[in-house]
Formats: C-alpha cells, structure tokens, sequence
C-alpha cells in the first residue's frame, strides 16, 4: 500500500482506500515481485493500459520495444494480445517489466486446440497464466449461447469484434456446447484469488460500430457481468469490467452509469469508447476524445488506441502516440472528477516566468525538451519580440 500514488500524494485517505478496496470500488494489480502497485476505480487517478504482443510478422524484440517505449511515455499497465508463442513471450514480458501485466488466455488455448478446446485445457491454459505471475486476465465469460443467437436474431452490422468473443462464439456453434468461462466462472475466480490476479470480465459483445451502440446484445452480455461481480465478491476475488468500444459522444455518460450501476460500482475498463468510426490512421485522438468524456464520468481504466487501430499492428511510433493521447485524455478526466489541477497550476508558474526546463518537465512528453533548443527566460519562435510575456511582465510582477 505504501507504493499507491494516491496515498502517498493526499489525493485519497488510506481510509477510504482500504474501504474502497473492501467494497471491491477499488482493486489493487499486483507486479511480479508481488508488490501492490497500482490502484484502480473510485477516487484514483485514471490508469493507462497498453496493448503489445506477437502478431502477424513481428518478434519478442520488437514487442519488448514498443512495451519499454509505452511505460516510458506513461503506460501503467501492459497487456500481452500475443497470437503465438504464448508462454515464452509471456514470460518474457513478465520478467521485463516492474507494471503489471495482463493477458487473455482463450487466445491461447483456442490457437494450440481450436475445436478441441475443451473446459478443462481453458482452465489449465488460465492457471498457467497465473502461476507465471500475471497481475490481471480478461475472461469473457459473458457471452453465451444465448447471447450468440440474439446477435443473429437481431442483425448486428458488425456481429462480434472482440477477437476472444469471436473464438468464443465459433467454438460454441461448433461444439453447440455452452461458453466454458461461463459455465466455470465461480472455479476461475477461486483460481485468481489463489493468485492474487484480477479478473477483467471481457465485453466480447462490445459495438465494433456506431449502429451497434447501446444494443441489445452489449446489454444482455452486461447483464451477465453484473451477475459474475456479484459472485467475484463473495468469494473475495479481484475483479473489474471492460466497457463498450464505439459509441456516439452523446451516449457515453449513460453507458457509463449504467454499467457501474449493473457491475454495483466494479472498476470500469473500456477501449476508448471511440465515438466515430471514420478516424482511422487518427484513431488514437478519437479515442482520447470517448477517453475523456468516459474517464470524467467514471471509467477507471483506460485501453490505449493507436493511429494503426483498424488496419495493421502497430509499430513503435504508433504506440508512443496511443500512450501520449490516452495520458493527456485521462488526466484531463482526472481535473473533473478528482480536481487534479497541481500540474496545470505548476505548468502555469512555468510559463508565466517562459522557465522552459520546467515546462517541459511538466508537460505530458518529458522528452521533448532534449529535442527544443529553447533557454529560459527567451521568448518561443511563435511571437518572438511580440512575445505577450515579455511585453507585459514589467507591469504585472507580483
């Protein structure tokens, strides 16, 4: 606890964090060295993740890359989405890094069994996960027979595009057998609160697209989420909830509240939300845009999106630019919802006296000042001798 940000800068009370955490309000991730780390939900900054992970023609070097680089620009968390040498890269990045790291164990088992997957290699493949030392998993436990009927009784644009909801759903109509996540659910969160892991209850029927937004399926698989919130709590096991992908600006407050109010108040994760479907190659600043709106109304946790989102595994300049886009949207949630103005009032103080070593010490990119030949005291190359401060400081010292 002594290492939780918030206690230690007055933002929250060691009281009302231990009862938050009581609550489940508030879940504490865990590193590998087992140190409790980071806090997420109620009354705690808004944390970043970011996706990294062996996909199709990159290597452990590469990912290793773009995951040092996203904690160096501010990730909080990392998430490995990788779709091939699952245990070696896992461990890899769980010795490599001091954040906590997440993964999504169907993937996984589905690759190494397909339809041959069965409940107990999925139980096996999530416990391997968590004797590894993982501080968090999604499990997308919500999305069931029924809910995968509904999907094409109601004609959804874009049926499922949660890849662990799409293998989920292709193993069920295969097998016309029942989600195993679903079914086993209480054995899994036994299985995390042996671990001290959290689960993070995937939305594998999150609307890929606006004419999907707040539909019938996304709400009957919430449904679902609040029943398992419920049984997570009374086994004492850690968990928090993934939120809905592309919604309309206007949309957001209410999804929000009303997933916090059918998950009673659980940590809220979401992808965005992105609240238009249009901005690929820029994905990233409409996901700050649904971040921020989402983060200022209760979304504890944010996914990073990069500007490759939609079209091709991002390289190390694209995950610079989601991290960078998802810290500035958390942290202007973070002035409306806890008042966290110290850095806008030092960056303030900063400006006024053009102290430009502080400046870019307070800004969101603390490496752009080895790239800015800029000296204190001098005006920028905008105004130069027109520069509003120079001219009026003389008039106004305090």
């Amino acid at each position: 606890m002594e290492k939780i940000k918030e206690i230690k800068e007055g933002i929250i009370t060691k009281e009302k964090f231990e009862k938050g955490v009581r609550e489940g309000r508030i879940v504490v991730l865990k590193n590998l060295n087992d140190e409790e780390i980071l806090g997420l939900g109620e009354g705690m900054l808004t944390k970043i993740n970011a996706n990294v992970g062996i996909g199709e023609g990159s290597n452990i070097k590469e990912e290793l890359k773009k995951g040092k680089i996203a904690v160096k620009y501010g990730a909080d968390t990392l998430m490995d989405l990788s779709i091939s040498n699952f245990d070696e890269v896992r461990r890899k990045f769980l010795n490599s890094f001091d954040v906590p790291v997440g993964t999504v164990p169907v993937y996984q088992a589905y690759i190494e069994r397909k339809r041959n997957m069965d409940a107990d290699y999925i139980l096996n493949v999530i416990e391997k996960n968590l004797k590894d030392g993982i501080s968090f998993a999604t499990i997308h436990a919500g999305i069931t027979k029924s809910t995968v009927a509904d999907i094409k009784k109601f004609k959804r644009a874009i049926p499922i595009t949660s890849r662990g909801g799409a293998l989920l759903a292709s193993w069920m109509l295969m097998n016309d057998s029942e989600n195993p996540l679903y079914e086993n659910f209480e054995y899994i969160a036994e299985m995390f609160k042996q671990y001290g892991a959290c689960i993070s209850l995937g939305d594998a029927l999150r609307p890929a697209c606006l004419a999907d937004a707040s539909d019938y399926a996304q709400f009957e698989e919430l449904l679902n989420l609040g029943k398992f919130v419920k049984t997570a709590r009374k086994i004492k096991a850690k968990i928090i909830v993934e939120g809905p992908g592309h919604i309309p600006l206007n949309e957001i407050e209410g999804n929000v509240k009303i997933a916090k109010k059918i998950c009673d108040d659980a940590p809220l994760y979401t992808l965005g939300p992105l609240p238009t479907d249009i901005a690929i190659g820029y994905d990233h600043i409409a996901a700050a845009v649904g971040s921020a709106v989402g983060a200022m109304h209760g979304v504890d946790f944010i996914c990073y999106v990069t500007p490759e989102e939609h079209y091709s595994l991002p390289d190390a300049e694209g995950v610079k630019s989601g991290v960078i886009a998802s810290k500035i949207a958390a942290h202007i949630a973070d002035i409306c919802k806890l008042n966290y103005k110290v850095l806008d009032e030092n960056m303030t103080t900063a400006r006024r006296n053009l102290n430009w070593d502080k400046i870019f010490k307070c800004g969101i990119d603390k490496n752009l000042r080895k790239q800015k030949n800029l000296k204190n005291k001098t005006p920028c190359t905008m105004c130069g001798e027109i520069c509003a401060l120079k001219i009026t400081e003389r008039y106004f010292e305090e």
